[in-house]
């Protein structure tokens, strides 16, 4: 069970230069122990080195360095130092498809002249048309707009494109240049040898493009819309499309790579793969014996609120991983995506099928990816525009990810909620004022509360009978899992079911007898001796 700390809107110690608006390293060591007491067994943490914070860290200025924003490299060894005290791993966000454009090797690419070795770590071409005006291809960023940028004249007096498939500020580097891979290497080999267990690896389809950088076919009919929309009903829909950017064959092999660093070290670390492949047989690929540990299954996110379309992506997953014996992996939320309370309709309705879908998912077997927050049952939050800070906003104009990176609500009845010991205001993406009957103060205890449910679900979690086969079926609008002796049920209809026979372990909601719309529980069989 990996619980993901967004590192700005976690806790805030107030200490570190950003203050006691924005989360930092000291502050999720202070909260460690609500962890442990949650029930989770590692912590991911959002990446912390130095960087500009063009995109809140995912452009890495230096991969060696804490930015002093979060803190110190004395204060990352504490945290990992505290983690490992509590019986709790830590994995790092790793972000290798881009660095920043403040990176020392971007500053000396624009420095160089076009065909030099310092420009030969990124991707950079010349333009299409007479002139080179017009981008090398027709790539689109996942942040929106085009893929491409063009530098100012070379010392030639030529003009390059450099190839961001996200911020302008992200350069993308070349993976087909030795020179990235050994690079890498020695990234994983010093984060590793300052006891970290692991690592979750940012945009892992996407290090090696296809050679040649050739145009994307788009599917008939989908011209003008976005390619990255297009892209996601293509997986939900498990169907074919082109993308000669990403889950390239060549990116196997970085993994098989860092996978015999890994081994080389004590402790089991691991690495998680973020793939957002474009079919479950091809996200399985990542995590073959000799490759990565994990790999996100996004598919589980994508659902609809139907028990037929959650029981597909249980019977595909295991039959994408079987033939490579991996371990499975659910998530509902991240910090990339619309929290799941709101995306399920929000209100009461959107909270009752969050915590219904919550208590199926960690019935699963595999390991479960909590988002912070989630366990509070937040919802999405409406930043107004004077206060969005991602990239997507700014080079789109569409609300972006900020409403689901709001700081977490501790205690009391005003912002900032005790985000930072004695803070006062606002922090750095303001909170509601209805988070204070949601805050972790407010409903410890509560038997009927979100986070309750959570504690009580990771605890039974433990219990639950170690088959990794399960059998799952659909009738009417209700799921039915079994694993072992425990009948796991999901009730997705409009109207009440019948409960399945046995002794209840634990439900999403209160019963009545029946098992209500929208409400999830865990049955054990009775011996029929």
């Amino acid at each position: 069970m990996i619980y993901q700390v967004y590192v700005r809107s976690f806790a805030s110690s107030g200490t570190r230069a950003g203050g006691p608006g924005i989360g930092d390293l000291p502050g999720i060591t202070s909260r460690l122990p609500y962890l442990r007491d949650l029930g989770v067994d590692a912590v991911w943490i959002t990446p912390f080195y130095r960087s500009p914070q063009h995109d809140h860290g995912y452009d890495v200025a230096d991969y060696l360095d804490v930015d002093p924003l979060f803190g110190t490299l004395a204060d990352a060894d504490e945290l990992v130092a505290t983690a490992h005290d509590l019986g709790l791993r830590v994995i790092v966000d790793l972000v290798p498809n881009h660095t920043s454009d403040e990176h020392a090797w971007f500053r000396a690419a624009l420095a160089a002249a076009p065909g030099s070795p310092e420009r030969a770590r990124y991707l950079f071409r010349e333009g299409r048309g007479a002139d080179g005006a017009e981008p090398p291809n027709n790539w689109q960023s996942v942040f929106g707009g085009p893929a491409w940028t063009r530098v100012a004249d070379g010392p030639d007096g030529r003009s390059q494109w450099y190839l961001h498939l996200f911020d302008t500020s992200q350069p993308d580097l070349d993976w087909r240049n030795p020179e990235i891979g050994d690079m890498f290497e020695s990234v994983l080999r010093f984060w590793l040898d300052r006891g970290a267990d692991g690592f979750r690896v940012d945009v892992a389809h996407g290090l090696l493009k296809e050679e040649g950088l050739r145009d994307q076919v788009l599917p008939e009919g989908t011209e003008g819309r976005d390619p990255n929309q297009v892209r996601e009903e293509a997986m939900v829909a498990r169907t074919d499309f082109d993308e000669p950017m990403w889950d390239q064959p060549e990116v196997h092999d970085v993994y098989r790579r860092w996978r015999r660093v890994l081994d080389e070290y004590d402790g089991d670390r691991m690495d998680v793969a973020e793939a957002w492949a474009k079919s479950l047989e091809a996200g399985a690929l990542y995590v073959r014996p000799d490759e990565m540990n994990q790999s996100f299954n996004f598919l589980w996110l994508l659902a609809d609120w139907s028990a037929r379309q959650f029981a597909d992506v249980v019977t595909g997953t295991f039959a994408a991983l079987d033939p490579v014996g991996a371990t499975p992996t659910w998530v509902l939320s991240n910090h990339d995506v619309v929290r799941h309370v709101t995306r399920y309709g929000g209100g009461a309705r959107g909270l009752a099928r969050a915590r219904a879908a919550t208590l199926t998912m960690l019935a699963l077997p595999g390991s479960s990816y909590l988002y912070q927050g989630e366990e509070l049952g937040l919802e999405q939050v409406d930043v107004a525009p004077e206060h969005r800070q991602d990239p997507s906003w700014f080079r789109t104009g569409e609300v972006g990810r900020d409403g689901c990176r709001v700081p977490m609500p501790w205690s009391g009845d005003a912002a900032p909620f005790g985000f930072s010991p004695g803070g006062t205001g606002q922090p750095w993406i303001p909170q509601p004022a209805s988070w204070a009957a949601l805050s972790v103060e407010a409903q410890s205890g509560d038997p009927d509360s979100t986070l309750e449910l959570y504690r009580a679900a990771l605890a039974a979690r433990r219990n639950l009978p170690g088959d990794r086969r399960v059998d799952v079926r659909v009738e009417g609008e209700v799921l039915l899992v079994e694993r072992g002796d425990v009948t796991i049920a999901l009730n997705c209809g409009a109207g009440a079911a019948t409960l399945p026979d046995g002794d209840l372990l634990l439900a999403s909601g209160p019963l009545g007898g029946v098992l209500p719309a929208d409400t999830a529980v865990w049955v054990r069989r009775r011996s029929s001796r």
